[in-house]
């Protein structure tokens, strides 16, 4: 059975833990239900948790169901319900775990029916049922059928109680209701999954941790499903189609596993962004030529697990033999996963080894292509389409303000104009200084920033690798397009460019200065 999240999250229920694992285990042979099983308890931050009193819920072809699990002894006494657990801790309850389970599964479909019309929700058999993972029960009641629960006994086999569990539903069911259709299950699907599967987003700031959350893209989500399955995986994706989002994403749930990981690249500004804003045990963020000391800082020899990011500037030999000798069972039964992108954002670097991206698929990775973009506007992305032809992905963040393009003469008319655009992003934009960078292929003593003069919007800051540990700065930021690389921000002025239509080689500086916006992008062209 597919499992959401593939590993649980944070459950102090042993319990629990093991009715997860043989969830996991079953129906693994058999397709045609497609069952997905949801753990609420995957979320870290609860702001967007409507079904936090459901331990387990399955959706599948045989209907939708609630699975209460309890764990530890049961008792009931005059009407209340006792529970006491392995450490010897009892409390009791008014409501029993069959009416908790029955009224969540009522408040479910209560979202489900304000969701979806009628032709789509009344296709599922619902139903509930309680596992007592640590008890034999042998007792009757008014409020259950013997069909509704799992003991210690019948829960070593969940696969066989819960077809009995799904027959004895569709038998209660009145309307005799059909298998859902394909439309109906995915729709129901598509609604419940990103309400429990949810990651922190990039741009968050570490104090906004907690109250920020966002939902993975459908192909971010098959992806994050496909690492849970496979040990190597080799993903794909323009500038924007979420891979840094994802490799901090598997990371983690990669640690909370145990095991040892690796994430690495090779930019030393992205190295420091991303070491700041994941300090979590047992993961290590290191360039990829430092990998060694990461381990020795860790006391072990090798890695568990590797985890490239902007791994297009790592396709060489000589690397992927470091990554080789850092992991256990290296590149060929090793457990890693490997980003890059499939346009020409590697031009900063040496060109990759024509051998290198063969080696890596010589190890038989499962294939992940990313086609959503969930960074840039749909203006952003057309513009990077139409000048380039570089393909970032498909749908983007919405519709968003046109891009602004200004064509100038010298770098002193650079500068001024630059100098309005930066007043009208503040004063009539609404937008704080520290959401704007200013990036551009030279050092800043070279570029028309330079020339701005002095105002309420200066001084710009200049940003280096140690910065990017308190990413985004003060006030508006500068930085060489080169090492830009893997990050953004929400508007982006880029500088000191030829126009790409009239420029016979446009390429690397292009693509990534342009990607880098999320919301807001201005183009200065400087003519050649």
């Amino acid at each position: 059975m597919q499992m959401i999240p593939p590993t649980p999250h944070r459950t102090h229920s042993s319990a629990e833990l093991r009715v997860f694992d043989r969830l996991k285990a079953a129906y693994r042979q058999d397709d045609k239900l497609q069952l997905m099983a949801f753990h609420s308890l995957n979320l870290t931050h609860h702001a967007y948790k409507r079904f936090g009193e459901i331990d387990f819920l399955i959706v599948g072809r045989p209907g939708i169901f609630v699975l209460e699990v309890k764990g530890g002894g049961v008792a009931c006494h005059n009407g209340f319900w006792e529970y006491t657990d392995r450490a010897g801790q009892g409390h009791t309850s008014p409501e029993g775990p069959f009416r908790q389970a029955q009224s969540a599964l009522h408040g479910l479909m209560s979202k489900l029916q304000n969701r979806f019309p009628e032709s789509i929700w009344s296709q599922f058999t619902i139903g509930y049922a309680v596992v007592f993972p640590d008890c034999d029960w042998m007792i009757a009641g008014t409020e259950w059928d013997p069909e509704m629960l799992a003991d210690m006994r019948t829960s070593r086999n969940l696969e066989r109680w819960l077809s009995g569990l799904f027959a004895y539903w569709r038998r209660k069911d009145p309307r005799q209701r059909r298998e859902p259709d394909d439309d109906a299950l995915a729709a129901v699907k598509r609604f419940l999954r990103p309400e429990f599967d949810v990651a922190v987003p990039l741009h968050v700031h570490v104090e906004e941790v907690e109250r920020q959350v966002v939902s993975l893209t459908e192909d971010q989500m098959w992806m994050v499903d496909v690492a849970e399955a496979n040990p190597r995986l080799l993903c794909s994706g323009g500038a924007g189609t979420g891979k840094t989002f994802l490799a901090l994403e598997l990371a983690r749930r990669w640690a909370a596993m145990g095991l040892k990981v690796l994430l690495t690249c090779r930019s030393a500004w992205l190295r420091h962004w991303l070491a700041t804003r994941f300090a979590i045990p047992g993961i290590a963020v290191s360039i990829a030529d430092a990998a060694p000391l990461a381990a020795r800082r860790l006391a072990i020899d090798r890695f568990d697990a590797l985890i490239v990011d902007e791994g297009q500037d790592l396709l060489n030999l000589v690397t992927l033999d470091r990554l080789d000798g850092i992991l256990v069972g290296g590149l060929e039964r090793g457990r890693w996963c490997f980003f890059h992108d499939i346009n020409n954002q590697a031009g900063y670097v040496d060109s990759p080894h024509p051998d290198a991206l063969d080696r890596l698929t010589s190890y038989g990775p499962v294939l992940v292509p990313l086609k959503t973009n969930c960074r840039n506007t749909r203006q952003i992305l057309e513009l990077v389409q139409a000048s380039l032809g570089a393909d970032m992905g498909v749908r983007g963040t919405g519709n968003g303000p046109q891009v602004r393009l200004c064509r100038v003469k010298s770098k002193p008319e650079a500068a001024r104009i630059l100098q309005v655009e930066l007043e009208r992003l503040i004063n009539h934009g609404g937008l704080q200084p520290d959401a704007i960078s200013i990036l551009s292929p030279r050092p800043f003593p070279d570029s028309a920033a330079a020339l701005l003069p002095a105002g309420p919007n200066s001084p710009i800051l200049v940003l280096d690798e140690y910065s990017m540990r308190h990413f985004p700065p003060p006030g508006i930021s500068f930085a060489e397009i080169a090492h830009f690389k893997g990050l953004e921000n929400e508007a982006v002025v880029v500088i000191d460019l030829a126009d790409p239509l009239t420029d016979p080689s446009p390429g690397t500086e292009h693509y990534v200065g342009m990607s880098r916006a999320r919301t807001l992008l201005s183009l200065i062209y400087s003519e050649p």
